[in-house]
């Protein structure tokens, strides 16, 4: 079921200080900052030559990512995203095996444009999960 490792997400409480800590002292290739309103975040995405980085950043005041800065305020690592190739297919099969999906369980629309859903961490070894159609 599992693919590729799609990308690390990190949670920053300034955007724009951590691309730069990315583009300058590590030379790493940085987009430009993108807000996903529907998920209440604002994203850069860190090239690297197997994968990505992407840095969030809340936006708006419902910002689930502002929840986890209020309890991590220097920021930190939120989620691995894995892609697989068929996300209901997944969905279907992890909840059959007694996965919990966040939120409505139904695919929503992610940074790249694919439909993502996220995992709950307590199934996944303290880890939250997000799945990425490839």
């Amino acid at each position: 079921m599992i693919g590729k490792l799609n990308h690390v997400a990190i949670a920053v409480p300034d955007l724009a200080k951590a691309a730069a800590i990315y583009r300058d002292a590590l030379g790493a290739k940085i987009s430009a900052a993108v807000p996903q309103a529907e998920h209440g975040v604002t994203t850069v995405f860190v090239t690297l030559p197997n994968t990505k980085i992407e840095l969030i950043a809340p936006l708006g005041d419902n910002s689930p990512i502002a929840k986890f800065l209020k309890r991590n305020p220097d920021g930190g690592m939120h989620h691995v995203c894995y892609e697989v190739p068929d996300i209901r297919a997944a969905r279907d099969a992890l909840k059959a095996a007694g996965a919990r999906i966040l939120g409505d369980g139904e695919p929503k629309i992610g940074a790249h444009g694919k439909p993502v859903l996220f995992l709950h961490p307590k199934d996944f070894a303290g880890t939250l999960v997000e799945l990425e159609q490839a």
